[in-house]
């Protein structure tokens, strides 16, 4: 996308202004904070994403925020490994835990789903930082939507 794509307005009952490329791919929002998809196979995913000065919260460290969104989008592409592609499913429930500030350079999000029923899937994503220091943890529910026949 280009920078000027990510200002275009998303209109009611239109067709989305963007194309995903993949079915495993990032969607317009994790691009703009600079994730990528390092690993994605088996129900498990570690993706990265730069700490830039976009992602600073007041006093200079990472916003947990960001840290957030990294997680549910590893945990996101971990699980449509798992599923058809074309597969709606959403977050339903997410707690993250933060244990250490991060000041610098690139964290990784791997993540690893733990549990599956016919339309929850359940996982995990440690936020690691460039010394291997854990610096978040999050679990998270997704639901797969109904078929409707």
């Amino acid at each position: 996308m280009n920078e000027s794509d990510y200002s275009m307005p998303v209109v009611k009952d239109a067709p989305l202004p963007f194309r995903m490329p993949d079915w495993i791919a990032l969607a317009p929002f994790e691009t703009y904070l600079g994730m990528s998809i390092d690993e994605a196979a088996d129900g498990r995913a570690v993706l990265s994403m730069p700490f830039s000065v976009a992602h600073c919260q007041g006093a200079g460290l990472m916003h947990g925020g960001a840290m957030t969104s990294l997680a549910d989008t590893a945990l996101a592409i971990a699980i449509k490994t798992l599923l058809p592609e074309g597969t709606h499913f959403a977050t339903i429930e997410l707690s993250m835990q933060f244990k250490s500030p991060v000041r610098w350079g690139t964290i990784r999000g791997i993540a690893e789903v733990t549990d599956r029923t016919e339309r929850d899937i359940t996982g995990t994503v440690a936020i690691v930082d460039e010394d291997g220091i854990t610096a978040a943890t999050f679990q998270a529910r997704f639901r797969v939507k109904r078929l409707h026949n």
